[in-house]
């Protein structure tokens, strides 16, 4: 798995490219977190994605507490509509921001 940090205005911007899965969660959770403290707006890039496993599910829920207990935003863009299936099946789509 492959992310890209970058800044757009006031937003950190994560782009993420492969597998969100057991062995890449961690990747994400290290830039994820640290992100919250750099800005209130986080947007994580889903176009590249190709899968998330519950390992994935897990830090993007970490991710939503955190910007949950920080006032902040954690914004899904560009999520395809294989990615979308599994957030509807798991029913994260009743609590993450996601941009189409």
């Amino acid at each position: 798995m492959l992310i890209r940090k970058t800044q757009e205005d006031e937003a950190i911007i994560l782009a993420i490219e492969g597998k969100l899965s057991t062995i890449t969660s961690q990747q994400l959770q290290d830039e994820l977190m640290p992100a919250f403290d750099q800005s209130s707006r986080v947007i994580l890039d889903f176009q590249g994605v190709e899968y998330v496993a519950s390992a994935g599910l897990r830090v993007l829920f970490s991710g939503y507490e955190t910007a949950t207990s920080k006032s902040a935003e954690m914004i899904l863009r560009g999520v395809t509509d294989d990615i979308m299936e599994i957030f509807e099946m798991t029913g994260f789509v009743d609590f993450l921001t996601i941009e189409q």
